[in-house]
């Protein structure tokens, strides 16, 4: 294998940790995937995969990107730059992933974000958001992460948007029926919208309810109030909404309905008012967007 664009990526979430090798088109090579366990036997498994891809090390990458669940320590100038942060991921919090990588290859650029806001440019840069620079990525998973693109690049700050943990609006009724299971917030987005939510509230998993059933009114009704805070906080180009739970497809209607009458005609454009099945959709990359995305972290 040629020493030449070479890019190593590292997709690390909630249930598992995905790795690969591309060109530098993101032409996914080689991969494999892991189980997310401890991190120490994440982190093992990581490094015996580049070993195996890379010739014993003996073939450096030109960049390795990292794209996590977090919260994540992106402050580049800090030692502790891709250190998981509080997480409700046992054992996690306090791992860094960023460093073995640098000690397996040294001087090789290693970058490290959010697994949303990689998922996010690998859109931008081979899926469904192609045409814009501005936008806005959900995963519905595990638990809920937000991407935010502005003018081409992710947004960061204190730390990083965290909209999995935006309040949604309920009612008393359903606050009764159903407290949420966030350890932080209870009922925020992701305590009552991701999928571990979902199959608390409904007994069954997400992926086994009927298309008819009133969970996905539910589930409807929450992203679309998400959708909404987003148009009119960040005001993205598109909302590109992923993971498990959004592979039903018939849930991408009844959020574009929703979101339309909650914004009420205030946020009057075209896009909205009379493309919105252009504006909320499906990532194109599936379930390589993430690993995508990474790799996208690194590319010139």
């Amino acid at each position: 294998m040629s020493t030449t664009n070479r890019f190593g990526a590292i997709e690390s979430g909630g249930t598992k940790v995905i790795c690969g090798w591309s060109d530098e088109h993101g032409n996914i090579l080689e991969q494999c995937r892991i189980p997310t366990t401890t991190p120490l036997e994440v982190i093992n498994e990581v490094i015996s995969f580049f070993l195996s891809v890379s010739d014993s090390g003996s073939i450096r990458p030109d960049g390795v990107g990292i794209g996590t669940f977090g919260p994540v320590n992106l402050q580049k100038d800090s030692s502790h730059y891709g250190t998981i942060l509080k997480t409700p991921k046992p054992g996690w919090e306090g791992a860094n992933l960023v460093n073995p990588i640098r000690t397996l290859f040294p001087g090789t650029r290693v970058v490290i974000d959010t697994d949303v806001n990689a998922a996010a440019l690998g859109e931008m840069r081979w899926g469904a958001a192609q045409d814009i620079s501005d936008l806005v990525y959900f995963t519905i998973g595990t638990g809920i992460g937000c991407g935010v693109i502005s003018n081409g690049n992710p947004l960061h700050g204190l730390v990083h948007p965290e909209v999995g943990h935006l309040r949604i609006p309920r009612s008393d009724e359903d606050r009764r029926s159903f407290k949420g299971i966030c350890p932080f917030h209870d009922d925020c987005l992701e305590g009552i919208a991701s999928g571990p939510a979902m199959q608390a509230r409904w007994v069954e998993p997400a992926s086994e309810l009927p298309a008819n059933h009133q969970a996905w009114d539910y589930e409807a009704d929450a992203l679309a109030w998400a959708c909404v805070n987003m148009i009119v906080t960040v005001s993205p180009r598109r909302i590109i909404i992923g993971g498990g739970v959004s592979q039903a497809r018939w849930l991408f209607p009844k959020i574009r309905e929703k979101v339309v009458t909650r914004l009420n005609g205030y946020v009057d454009v075209p896009e909205i008012t009379e493309q919105i099945e252009d504006f909320i959709v499906p990532p194109q990359l599936g379930q390589d967007a993430g690993l995508k995305g990474a790799i996208a972290l690194v590319l010139p």
